[in-house]
């Protein structure tokens, strides 16, 4: 619902940008249409990466991986999820399947914070479309952030 609302949001303050200027609108479109071109490349790469990666790894790997314990586990986990980003609808359900199939609670907790927070293999299409100084410094708290919360879920559960 709140889809809705925000696409039609925006069609509006399209046609209202449109109505008012329409030259410079159109202006606008094109310079966001070879923007959205330039960042296709990167995104059909990130895309058919993490589809190979998850055809390949079996679901008894996944499960045994997940069922590490202690401090080397919990790095090696917060490493793993540091190298991708998943948006937050994917990676509930995810962590949720991976539960059932035997993961540890504070392991899942780790992960799931890491993946969530921190791109490694996206930070090159991030940083062209945000800059690299902006790349750097969000990745940097956003993995200090993961960790601690990371390691308190790891206390607490």
């Amino acid at each position: 619902m709140s889809s809705l609302i925000l696409l039609s949001l925006a069609l509006s303050g399209l046609l209202l940008s449109a109505r008012k200027d329409r030259a410079r609108t159109r202006k606008i479109l094109e310079a966001a249409w070879r923007s959205w071109l330039g960042l296709l490349p990167s995104l059909l790469g990130l895309t058919a990466g993490i589809g190979l990666a998850t055809a390949l790894i079996s679901p008894q790997a996944v499960a045994h991986l997940f069922q590490e314990h202690g401090a080397a586990g919990f790095l090696f986990l917060s490493g793993l999820g540091t190298l991708l980003t998943i948006p937050s609808p994917v990676a509930y359900p995810l962590a949720g399947t991976l539960h059932r199939m035997g993961a540890s609670l504070p392991a899942l907790a780790s992960f799931i914070t890491t993946l969530t927070m921190v791109g490694l293999l996206t930070a090159p299409l991030e940083a062209k479309a945000f800059g690299r100084a902006f790349t750097f410094r969000r990745q940097a708290l956003s993995l200090v952030l993961a960790l601690a919360i990371g390691a308190a879920m790891g206390v607490l559960l």
